[in-house]
């Protein structure tokens, strides 16, 4: 079993990576765009790009195949926790767009400022949801490799 969970976790942490490359690039792209303007929220969109590098640095490290990259579970959690304020914060902007819904991902594949908008959004959700099923493995395969490692009283003992 510790191969099923060790690909999920490679599987994982690759969509990270992704997902936080694709925020950074987009909001990048807007905050080099839109620079010389004050009405645009920009150390929001700034709060963005350091959520998506964090996760880019932090994914690349934790793909490395150790099993200790599995007790990470607390940081995953955190910065799932960092990717759903930045997904409010693009969510709290989008009133300003006037680009619909923010649950409407339908035009997230046009070229223009209300597709890549809610292309950012829609990734900056997936990405939240990404590192929280990666706390989520990770707290399972701790908690199992505790159970293995202790007797019925609790005691710990080498395997």
């Amino acid at each position: 079993m510790p191969v099923v969970s060790r690909l999920v976790s490679i599987v994982l942490r690759i969509a990270e990576i992704a997902f936080g490359a694709v925020v950074a690039g987009i909001i990048g792209w807007f905050l080099h765009k839109f620079s010389d303007l004050d009405v645009w929220p920009e150390p929001r969109w700034i709060y963005t790009e350091v959520v998506a590098g964090i996760s880019i640095l932090f994914g690349i490290i934790w793909l490395i195949p150790f099993s200790s990259s599995f007790f990470t579970w607390p940081l995953d959690f955190l910065i799932s926790m960092a990717w759903f304020a930045a997904f409010g914060v693009q969510v709290d902007a989008n009133k300003k767009l006037n680009c619909g819904s923010i649950w409407h991902w339908g035009s997230i594949t046009d070229d223009s400022y209300c597709g890549r908008w809610k292309a950012a959004q829609a990734f900056s959700f997936l990405s939240a949801i990404i590192w929280i099923v990666s706390a989520l493995v990770g707290i399972w395969f701790t908690f199992r490799v505790r159970r293995h490692t202790t007797d019925r009283h609790g005691r710990a003992y080498r395997v």
